[in-house]
């Protein structure tokens, strides 16, 4: 089966050609990072207007790079949610748009489901396993029992790791988005220079809080604001980081002790950073369980990553209609059920 998909929920415009929700024969995103850097974060209004200027140039470069026709589509895979309503709304229009004309199958697809599942287009883990879903976002830890099978273990109470990191990246001066900028700095800084808090570490549940560690960091520039240098930036960067890395590589590998899991996917944007796939890595060496992360491509908001679940509901003839819309909030656990 050949099936399109189409992701648009926050500020990246993406679409995929996937083949058997397993092979990936094109996959092109759109970045709108210049537009909103200037910001310091996402402006819904102007992602929702990049994104109705780039869908469609997006979706002609994945056929052609894919080697398709439309025609030989035989499905449309579409993020319903969440995200940002004008955004999601752009592609979930253009999908039902094609659907209709082409008069083939349309499936609804959730944006952190696609996330989790990234592994099985590279190196499928066997079900069930535990994921941790963290993005700029999400943080969520979930027991994976099959495709639609999801099971809420904990999740963020506060901000979303990835939103941590740029705030405290914006702290620092390095810019937007910062979670690769505060990897690459924290690389020449020392980890153990400042003690910054580990929110929730040592709680008995699988809930995490990082506005506190958001917060110290946020109380320590100011303290020492007239003499950070680049070392002393560095340094912070470092410290904040190992804080952050901390929490999410201890309570995910605890979570996955007490459900019996040995397999555990770590996906989203965040899932790209050097320094939690590399504890997660030791750590888990030393348990005996193993980690699948997703190629960095994969990590971050893309479209093949819906192909999966995409191909599943298509299979399985759990078709959406006319009447699709998007959802700002929408837990993973209910899928099926909205």
């Amino acid at each position: 089966m050949l099936t399109l998909c189409i992701e648009s929920s926050c500020d990246e415009t993406a679409a995929a050609v996937i083949r058997d929700g397993r092979n990936i024969l094109s996959n092109i995103v759109a970045s709108q990072v210049d537009v909103h850097a200037r910001y310091g974060g996402v402006v819904p209004e102007l992602a929702s207007r990049k994104h109705v200027e780039a869908v469609s140039v997006v979706i002609n470069a994945a056929l052609e790079e894919a080697g398709v026709s439309l025609s030989e589509i035989e499905g449309i895979g579409v993020t319903r949610g969440p995200g940002l309503i004008g955004a999601l709304l752009v592609g979930i229009s253009t999908a039902k748009a094609m659907a209709w004309a082409l008069d083939i199958p349309l499936v609804a697809v959730h944006h952190m489901e696609g996330h989790i599942l990234a592994p099985f287009l590279e190196d499928p883990p066997e079900f069930p396993f535990l994921a941790l879903a963290v993005s700029g976002g999400h943080t969520h830890l979930y027991r994976v029992d099959g495709i639609g099978h999801y099971r809420i273990i904990g999740q963020t109470l506060d901000d979303a790791a990835g939103e941590a990191y740029d705030k405290v990246a914006k702290l620092l001066g390095l810019g937007y988005p910062g979670g690769a900028l505060i990897d690459k700095l924290a690389g020449q800084g020392r980890p153990d220079a400042i003690v910054f808090p580990r929110p929730m570490l040592h709680r008995p549940n699988f809930d995490f809080s990082f506005s506190g560690i958001k917060t110290a960091a946020l109380q320590y520039v100011e303290k020492v604001d007239k003499e950070i240098d680049d070392q002393h930036r560095a340094d912070i960067a470092a410290s904040f980081q190992e804080a952050m890395v901390e929490v999410l590589t201890l309570k995910t590998l605890r979570a996955a002790t007490q459900e019996g899991l040995e397999r555990i996917v770590v996906a989203g944007g965040v899932a790209c950073n050097s320094g939690l796939r590399r504890r997660f890595q030791e750590l888990a060496g030393k348990q005996g369980g193993r980690i699948y992360f997703p190629s960095p491509s994969l990590c971050g908001d893309n479209a093949a990553m819906l192909g999966v679940p995409a191909n599943y509901y298509l299979e399985h003839g759990q078709h959406a209609d006319t009447k699709l819309n998007a959802i700002s909030s929408w837990p993973l656990d209910m899928v099926g059920v909205i």
